[in-house]
């Protein structure tokens, strides 16, 4: 399905992440959707976030494993929040970027951008982190909690903890300990560990290695790993404009090619991997992005050990029952903004219009197949999650 997307198209979806996220003055955002900002130089422009999510993009850039020509020569363009860098995207002022799987559904069906999935970029590697006297769930009654977006894996995944420790996550009150209720805020990663030094946030929910920051700091305690409440879920897919993929599929199977090779590369050497992201891309110490990729015990409480919740997974194939799973769960996450467009959703038929992963599954051949990454053969799966 094409989207045209004109002026009109990017001021409505500057707007709607204004409101969803908090990005900038509605006047700069304005400015910018009637900012012509198509990319003319031939080269693809890479966004991300100073995560361990982005390790793919990152690690493909330092080890020149994109081919020639087809990504701009100077370092991916670093953004300091998820909103900032959707904004970025939705503007054309980057081509490729790594972003939460459930925005990369609000961009398309309540922002009518025309963006496309075309894989995974990682699973697992985010945790709830609390306050270090906080040890059970039941203690953040009263207080606030930290997510990095509305639409994220980590709201969705808390508020399914909460619930079923029978507390009431709440948004724009303030929260009672009586009642059980708990506020969630939108932060930046960045000031989630200082907002949680000076005591404003009893927790935080966000990608690596802010949680394994906090705790080789002591400022907090991971309390449990999402992976251990949904099993290998994906938290960041890889986006690209719809009309790259009508315009230029050599180019998309080329990004798609380079991406699955530093994956690869990344689960041959983990540690080196954390040498390459410090390397001028993540502001994060060698220790804390070292320890994010290679947890060797799992802090906190485990449930579910063989499902290996600590560990950052990079492979790439989306699996469609996750994205049927995951439009299902976002019919019940509290969010500040418009969840109207949920409704007009079909959880069964979204991943084929929202994903491509034909340029995956050209690039799994073309390393072993999916042997090489551990994936099932007939790529399906059925879906875990235990929020308990």
């Amino acid at each position: 399905m094409s989207t045209n997307i004109g002026r009109r198209t990017l001021l409505r979806g500057a707007v709607g992440l204004a409101a969803a996220g908090g990005v900038a003055g509605l006047l700069d955002l304005g400015r910018a959707a009637s900012t012509d900002r198509t990319n003319t130089s031939g080269r693809l422009r890479i966004g991300y976030l100073p995560i361990t999510d982005a390790a793919p993009l990152l690690v493909a850039h330092h080890a020149g494993l994109f081919a020639p020509g087809v990504v701009d020569d100077v370092r991916p363009v670093l953004f300091r929040s998820w909103a900032s860098l959707a904004e970025a995207f939705v503007t054309r002022q980057v081509d490729v970027v790594h972003l939460l799987m459930p925005m990369a559904l609000q961009l398309r069906y309540s922002l009518g951008s025309a963006v496309r999935v075309l894989g995974w970029n990682h699973t697992n590697g985010s945790a709830l982190t609390v306050a270090p006297h906080i040890t059970e769930l039941g203690q953040l009654a009263g207080r606030q909690v930290a997510i990095p977006f509305w639409w994220s894996i980590h709201n969705i995944t808390v508020q399914q903890m909460l619930r079923a420790h029978g507390l009431h996550p709440v948004i724009r009150q303030s929260a009672s300990r009586s009642a059980g209720t708990v506020e969630l805020v939108v932060m930046s990663p960045s000031d989630m560990i200082p907002a949680l030094a000076n005591g404003s946030i009893a927790a935080f929910t966000v990608a690596d290695p802010f949680n394994a920051a906090a705790d080789l700091r002591g400022i907090g305690r991971i309390h449990r790993f999402l992976g251990d409440v949904w099993r290998e879920h994906a938290c960041c897919a890889l986006l690209v404009h719809e009309d790259l993929i009508e315009r230029n599929p050599t180019v998309v199977q080329q990004v798609s090619d380079s991406l699955v090779t530093a994956q690869l590369r990344i689960g041959t050497d983990r540690r080196a991997a954390a040498e390459a992201l410090t390397a001028g891309y993540l502001p994060q110490p060698l220790p804390a992005v070292t320890r994010a990729l290679t947890y060797p015990e799992p802090p906190g409480t485990i449930r579910h050990p063989q499902w290996h919740p600590q560990r950052i997974g990079y492979q790439p194939f989306p699996f469609p029952s996750f994205t049927e799973a995951l439009a299902l769960a976002m019919h019940d996450t509290v969010v500040d903004g418009d969840t109207r467009f949920l409704s007009r959703l079909d959880p069964a038929t979204v991943h084929a219009d929202l994903v491509d992963d034909r340029f995956v599954r050209t690039s799994l051949v073309r390393v072993d197949g999916t042997a090489a990454f551990g994936l099932p053969a007939d790529l399906t799966r059925i879906e875990e999650v235990d929020p308990s």
